[in-house]
């Protein structure tokens, strides 16, 4: 028996309230039951993480109200603070430190202009197991006069003596991964952060491969900017993540980005609710000098706040935030780990070189492979196994709905290297 519209909707519509009820025990690990079934041992969610079955009727309740239906009107919206406040609590950061951005690239170029580069000059400091597809934006600053360090990796690490090297005096900004997408490295951050701050440098962080897969503590690091997306790790979707900025590292900064939600209503309480400048310019405004009168939001969401965000990703979110939360990152990290032991062990077995570095805690296990892509694409695809395929190496990614079956499959699938 189909169901009609109407039926589809409210099944949608409850899910969300359903999926939180049957995870009042926390799920033992693997978890497929929170996500589509699918003939794919999918192995490689550090390049996209898939939409679980909540945060997909989080998305479709958003859109049903989108459309007017009448079933849904009476849904109520989503808290987008509260949704601030679930990720400032997962990344240890307080909720007037971040704010939403478009992109993990967006946040790591809004920090850049706040810092008045590339014309107020100076000298950066960043490595080569940061984003590589940002590596042309650094390039491209030293085009422009700025002194742009690289710090080269050593067995697949950035050690603190070369970081330490290259953070001279009059260094102002260190831009790094927190993990690397290409290997997984995880740097110690609060030894970076406390490397730069004694040279009088700041520190951004892309965070996207550490939140949610990975303990972060941005209070404890004292990193001074970070971003990240919520399509990998946070189980979001393109198109929204947040960007944090630590208490007091603004006061300094002049503003550099002028946006809808930076600014305010005099008079207007902090937070993301919309309170919008007063205009002085239609017909039965108050008089004014100005066309309108208005105040900066305080914290981050003033000096960063712009235009608005991709709000079925927000209901996404927010779902996903809690399903993190209740397994809690200890277990998802731990689950990770037990199947990356076996896929390292098993490559190893296979000839290949492992270059993600042992000791390595993040979900994330990289080997060396020349004419990967070209090698392995037909053989994976036979077996309907998904990793990320490079040139001349590959990525296996694991997640909270893999298991040991997932790594076999991929294993067998592995021709010799």
């Amino acid at each position: 028996m189909s169901l009609s519209r109407r039926q589809a909707l409210g099944a949608a519509l409850a899910m969300p309230v359903a999926a939180k009820a049957a995870r009042a025990a926390t799920p033992l690990l693997p978890d497929r039951g929170s996500f589509a079934a699918t003939p794919i041992a999918y192995l490689d969610s550090a390049s996209t993480h898939p939409i679980s079955l909540g945060a997909r009727a989080a998305m479709d309740a958003y859109v049903a109200g989108r459309t007017l239906d009448p079933a849904a009107l009476t849904r109520k919206p989503v808290d987008r603070a509260a949704t601030i406040g679930k990720f400032a609590q997962l990344v240890n950061a307080d909720p007037d430190e971040i704010t939403w951005v478009q992109s993990t690239t967006m946040g790591e170029q809004a920090v850049l202009r706040a810092l008045g580069f590339p014309h107020k000059g100076g000298r950066i400091v960043t490595d080569m197991l940061h984003f590589h597809a940002g590596f042309p934006m650094y390039q491209e600053l030293a085009k422009r006069g700025l002194d742009v360090a690289w710090v080269q990796a050593r067995d697949g690490r950035i050690l603190p003596e070369d970081m330490a090297r290259a953070i001279t005096p009059g260094t102002r900004l260190v831009s790094l991964s927190l993990v690397s997408t290409y290997n997984g490295f995880q740097h110690d951050l609060k030894s970076v952060c406390d490397l730069a701050h004694a040279a009088g440098a700041l520190v951004y962080a892309d965070i996207i491969h550490a939140a949610g897969a990975i303990p972060v503590d941005l209070h404890g690091s004292g990193v001074d900017f970070a971003a990240c997306a919520t399509y990998k790790w946070l189980m979001g979707d393109f198109g929204l993540g947040f960007l944090y900025a630590r208490r007091g590292v603004l006061d300094a900064l002049p503003l550099a980005d002028f946006g809808y939600y930076g600014f305010a209503a005099p008079g207007a309480p902090p937070g993301i609710a919309l309170s919008p400048p007063q205009t002085h310019v239609y017909p039965m405004d108050p008089p004014g000098d100005t066309p309108v009168s208005y105040t900066m939001r305080p914290g981050t969401l003033g000096h960063f706040g712009t235009g608005t965000y991709a709000q079925s990703v927000i209901a996404a979110t927010d779902h996903s935030l809690d399903y993190i939360g209740t397994l809690g990152v200890p277990a998802i990290q731990s689950h990770a780990q037990a199947l990356i032991g076996a896929l390292r062990e098993g490559l190893t077995t296979k000839g290949y070189r492992v270059i993600t570095p042992p000791g390595t805690t993040t979900p994330l296990l990289t080997a060396l492979l020349p004419d990967a892509k070209a090698r392995l694409a037909e053989p994976l695809a036979r077996a309907q196994v998904r990793i990320s395929l490079h040139d001349h190496h590959f990525r296996i990614a694991p997640s909270v709905f893999n298991d040991m079956k997932d790594v076999d499959r991929l294993l067998g699938a592995l021709p010799p290297a």
